[in-house]
């Protein structure tokens, strides 16, 4: 269909003597109508905010709330919006709403001339805007299947169900199921899933209880967690590449600036919360696999990157489950907190900075000058606060499986919240 999309967006450019970018309802960049140099060296330098969308291929959610309040979502017809150089819009625009069936599914956008297109044109330019619209949401329903297959096979019981799903999923892929791909989890996870994500062959939101939610009530009610769940096709030489970069556009950004800055291009401040996000959000990228069939088996692993990601700070926000070490056997002993007498013993209000001093002490290889430095504290009084380890939990830290047992309890409970 991409094709399809950019004849009918050279169509628009040329109906108009202008060129034009086709972008979906999330403001990502579809195509875009041929640019000569001189519209480079002139309406480009001078427009940050449509730069950055050919350029990065979307544009930040400033931009898309400052462009959405002239009511473009609503719009049956063009839309003229006037520069804003503040906001990074050197040069007005006109906004085509394409539609189908009364539902908007994205925009093509020109950048504003005078004299502008007259009125004849842009009828003719509606019209195409309506056969673009018929694309969209034709792909639209062809994602919403591979979605509801690809939560299937996350979700099936182990055996024939699973199979059936499999298959199913096989069959909606097409061509595009053979090769390698890698799961990757994102949670948590608020709302919908994205329209769409760079690289994604499926994309879908899964029920999933995270470390420390509480399981959902029977009847529905009551917390219940969910994830974001994207099947990433792999390619080239650096096989994960694609699922990074998909995580990158998903994940919460920090930084200052105004909206003014942002909608030029600059990072927002608070962009967290768009698109699902939320605050604490971790990834978690499965190994690649080669057979559907493994997808199931993948997903365990995403989601165990993802907790472990959240678990430790020094893995995280996104973590590959060939990098996260020990939690990798962790996850796959139990999915609920083991309660081990020795986490018990140091799991009270009174003694979190035992646990954390024993914690240390190990990740330190029992390295006493290294642990003490490493949490700021003076050699006899880490020797104090392990001797108290030993008396609460019965242990010999001069052992090497009592050390193994601290260590993995230890880890356990933090990967269990």
């Amino acid at each position: 269909m991409k094709g399809d999309y950019q004849d009918l967006v050279d169509e628009i450019s040329a109906l108009l003597g202008a060129p034009a970018t086709l972008e979906n309802r999330d403001f990502r960049l579809i195509a875009f109508g041929a640019h000569d140099s001189d519209s480079f060296d002139g309406e480009l330098a001078l427009d940050p905010v449509r730069t950055r969308s050919i350029m990065t291929r979307q544009s930040t959610a400033a931009v898309r709330s400052w462009f959405e309040g002239f009511g473009i979502a609503r719009a049956t017809g063009p839309v003229r919006i006037p520069a804003a150089p503040d906001a990074g819009v050197f040069r007005g625009r006109i906004c085509l709403p394409v539609r189908h069936r009364g539902i908007v599914q994205g925009y093509v956008w020109l950048l504003d001339q005078d004299p502008g297109p007259d009125a004849e044109s842009l009828a003719a330019a509606m019209e195409v805007a309506q056969r673009i619209g018929l694309l969209l949401a034709e792909e639209a329903r062809a994602g919403a299947d591979l979605s509801r297959e690809f939560l299937a096979v996350l979700t099936a019981g182990r055996g024939w169900q699973q199979d059936m799903a499999v298959a199913a999923l096989r069959v909606a892929l097409g061509p595009g199921g053979e090769g390698p791909h890698a799961a990757v989890c994102v949670s948590p996870w608020s709302g919908e899933a994205p329209a769409s994500v760079p690289g994604a062959a499926a994309v879908c939101v899964v029920p999933w209880r995270g470390a420390g939610e509480q399981e959902p009530h029977p009847d529905g009610g009551g917390p219940a967690g969910q994830s974001l769940a994207i099947l990433i096709r792999l390619r080239g030489t650096d096989p994960l590449a694609p699922a990074l970069t998909a995580i990158s556009r998903l994940m919460p950004r920090t930084g200052g600036g105004t909206a003014s800055a942002a909608a030029a291009g600059a990072k927002p401040a608070t962009p967290a919360a768009a698109n699902g996000v939320t605050a604490g959000v971790t990834a978690g990228v499965s190994d690649p696999v080669r057979a559907l069939t493994a997808l199931p088996a993948a997903w365990q692993q995403a989601t165990a990157a993802a907790r472990a990601a959240a678990a430790g700070p020094r893995l995280g926000p996104v973590a590959q489950w060939s990098a996260i070490g020990p939690y990798r056997m962790l996850a796959s002993v139990a999915e609920e907190a083991l309660d081990d007498p020795v986490a018990r013993a140091l799991r009270g209000p009174a003694n979190p900075e035992l646990a954390r001093t024993a914690e240390v002490f190990l990740d330190c290889a029992g390295q006493a000058g290294r642990a003490a430095a490493a949490l700021g504290i003076h050699r006899q009084t880490l020797y104090y606060r392990l001797s108290r380890v030993e008396q609460l939990t019965g242990l010999d830290l001069d052992e090497g499986e009592d050390r193994l047992l601290l260590h993995m309890a230890l880890k356990a409970a933090r990967l269990h919240g």
